[in-house]
């Protein structure tokens, strides 16, 4: 032991000349600890009621004819890790943050792709079996992409992956989503209310993960131009090339857009929860901050991309109003509209069913 050179922080214990070695403090243990736990149980419930959302009915007829699924699988687990790793990259980020981008890229689509859908006159029974289905495949999905995608950065003994850790994570998010499921089936008018409580949850979590985050990390807000770019630009690249790819294949525009946000809104919760459980305080100094930057930022392109399909609509309805001299058209439109709020439910996303007549060429 010695004393500590004037350069040293009052508290520090062993001083080499050249660094510190600082006592951790108990309160930010204490609050680790609690962050943990809160994040762990209010993800679960966010899971549970992602679960109430899902007929097992309209899932069933998805997994028969599993196209849209399987286009959507693809933008989830092929092209959003690849630009994860092609982002970090390109922008020759440290290897932890490297990690957390991919995590975020592995993720599984979040549940408020499924309001935003309805919002995009989109097909809702593709995003919640979507979001169903990518949750589940996740378990096996994210470990395999990480394996693959992070062997850049650990090869050597300098970064370990805890694997164990993010299974556990996800086997035991599962359990809700089965249990979510459940309830619907079993109880729906209860799963209602559950999905009420669970969307009012997922809000209230993000919060909690900027708040305490911020005091647990507040170092991590520092962090260099480049990641901060990369999640501004991630979610338009997803968006774009999930719906470049669903049009490619001959998906018409209603089930494009729903692909497009599949692939650009993750579940940016899951992602800050697994790396909040795997990784050191050190590490998440320099990891935490991304899944926040890139939930603000999906939430920007999702706004962006509402808003630029509203005014494409009322451009079109306009220009069919001028060619047949009355407003038939929009009338026609706005009555496929209240017909479409009815089946969907609103924003209840648990009641809502194909309408086939969106092929018909009512929508863009």
């Amino acid at each position: 032991m010695c004393a500590p050179e004037p350069t040293c922080p009052i508290n520090a214990t062993i001083c080499t000349g050249t660094s510190c070695l600082v006592p951790r403090d108990p309160f930010n243990d204490i609050l680790n600890v609690a962050m943990s736990t809160t994040l762990t149980v209010m993800l679960a419930l966010v899971m549970f009621s992602m679960g109430c959302t899902v007929e097992a009915r309209k899932l069933w007829v998805h997994i028969r004819r599993p196209w849209g699924i399987f286009i959507g699988f693809l933008c989830q687990f092929g092209i959003m890790p690849f630009t994860a790793f092609a982002l970090s990259l390109i922008f020759n980020v440290l290897p932890v943050q490297a990690i957390v981008i991919i995590i975020m890229g592995c993720c599984p689509g979040g549940s408020s792709s499924n309001i935003f859908c309805y919002w995009l006159d989109g097909d809702m029974d593709l995003s919640i079996s979507m979001t169903a289905c990518s949750s589940i495949l996740a378990l096996g999905m994210m470990p395999l992409c990480l394996l693959i995608y992070t062997s850049v950065w650990t090869s050597g003994d300098a970064i370990q992956i805890p694997y164990d850790s993010i299974g556990i994570t996800l086997v035991s998010l599962l359990v809700p989503v089965g249990l979510g499921i459940y309830t619907k089936h079993r109880w729906p008018k209860a799963a209602k209310k559950i999905l009420k409580v669970g969307s009012v949850v997922g809000i209230f979590l993000i919060i909690i993960i900027a708040v305490i985050g911020g005091v647990l990390y507040q170092s991590s807000w520092t962090i260099s131009p480049s990641l901060w770019i990369i999640g501004t630009i991630y979610p338009f690249i997803g968006f774009g090339l999930g719906f470049l790819l669903a049009r490619f294949v001959g998906q018409p525009w209603y089930r494009c857009r729903t692909i497009a946000l599949e692939t650009g809104m993750q579940n940016s919760q899951l992602a800050s929860t697994i790396t909040q459980l795997s990784f050191s305080p050190s590490e998440l100094e320099l990891m935490f901050a991304f899944p926040l930057i890139y939930s603000i930022f999906q939430l920007v392109v999702a706004a962006i991309v509402i808003g630029f399909y509203y005014m494409m609509k009322r451009c079109r309805r306009g220009t069919s109003a001028e060619e047949n001299g009355e407003g038939t058209q929009s009338t026609v439109e706005d009555q496929d509209m209240q017909n479409y709020t009815l089946e969907n439910g609103g924003f209840h996303c648990d009641e809502n069913s194909n309408t086939e007549n969106k092929d018909n060429g009512t929508k863009l």
